[in-house]
């Protein structure tokens, strides 16, 4: 039971639009803080977006998504789930990236992700482009391989691009494989779609076994069925969920890098969180809004429900676990 120190502030005592705004109007405390211990959840910002190969951005997303959480209120309309009576969330700041220094950008967010690992929190992370997620991973995942939740119009499990560069915001989850932080058996990537390269990201994606669900088939077998099979794919495992703006149709979420036409509307973009509900999430992330194409903060706001959802399952877990 989350205690009052904890309590996001309420609109009914101070307006939303008013105070300095954190993510869901919670406390924001550093790594030092005399209470860092009593944290279940943290919400940390990653505004990096140096793997952006197309429109860049997202290393805004973090500040403009705070803003729009102010938005949100302490209970989840849907499920009736109220996240913060359940476990203690605190706003844990942004890692500070190095723009100029993709690998100590890395470094430095591992690092920031393994010591808040070390002190039994879990990480709810707002980035960022989607390469953000490789050094979460590497903390998250370092001593054993985790499942993954994939929502996405784009698998970003290319080797490479321009002729050898690595790490971008379409290779992280080919690096994750190589690595040895997913499970690929444990992986399935849900809302891929748009015009391809090629089919060098599928090809991998079947040689070792990740299960990649097109937009095609996801509105074909219906968004139940679907998340039916996700589930069944991750088990009761240690679970990761990583959420690209992107999968949502652009007509509900313009303000994104690569957005690619023809995915779910922003009900669904819901839903198939909720349907999350009784897996063992360790973390997860909402990656790839860009403030600079989304004029109404639109998007923001979607994205910050979505994290909102995740949340809401996170909690759950963890008070039945």
């Amino acid at each position: 039971m989350s205690s009052g120190f904890f309590q996001p502030i309420s609109g009914m005592d101070l307006p939303r639009f008013a105070g300095v705004p954190s993510f869901m109007r919670l406390p924001v405390m550093d790594l030092d803080h005399a209470r860092i211990k009593d944290v279940d959840v943290g919400l940390i910002g990653v505004p990096w977006d140096s793997g952006t190969t197309n429109r860049p951005g997202p290393r805004h997303g973090p500040r403009q998504l705070r803003d729009a959480s102010t938005m949100i209120r302490a209970q989840n309309g849907a499920t009736g789930v109220r996240p913060f009576d359940l476990i203690n969330c605190a706003d844990l700041g942004d890692v500070g990236p190095n723009p100029a220094d993709i690998p100590d950008s890395m470094q430095r967010i591992t690092a920031f992700f393994d010591d808040v690992l070390a002190l039994g929190i879990t990480p709810l992370t707002a980035g960022g482009d989607h390469l953000t997620s490789l050094p979460i991973l590497r903390s998250l995942a370092k001593d054993n391989p985790v499942g993954m939740v994939h929502f996405d119009s784009h698998t970003d499990l290319y080797h490479s691009y321009f002729g050898g560069t690595m790490y971008t915001h379409g290779t992280p989850f080919r690096r994750a494989v190589e690595e040895g932080l997913l499970d690929p058996k444990r992986v399935v990537q849900i809302g891929i779609r748009g015009s391809t390269y090629d089919n060098e990201d599928t090809d991998f994606a079947k040689s070792v076994g990740i299960r990649v669900i097109r937009i095609e088939e996801f509105f074909k077998r219906g968004l139940e069925d679907v998340m039916g099979e996700a589930r069944e794919i991750v088990g009761k495992e240690p679970t990761y969920v990583s959420y690209d703006i992107d999968f949502v149709d652009p007509t509900f979420a313009p303000g994104t890098g690569t957005p690619e036409v023809g995915g779910p509307n922003s009900f669904q973009a819901l839903e198939v969180v909720r349907k999350l509900d009784g897996l063992n999430i360790i973390g997860a992330d909402m990656v790839e809004v860009s403030p600079p194409f989304d004029s109404s903060g639109g998007t923001a706001f979607l994205g910050v429900s979505v994290m909102f959802e995740l949340l809401c399952v996170m909690a759950t877990h963890l008070t039945t676990r």
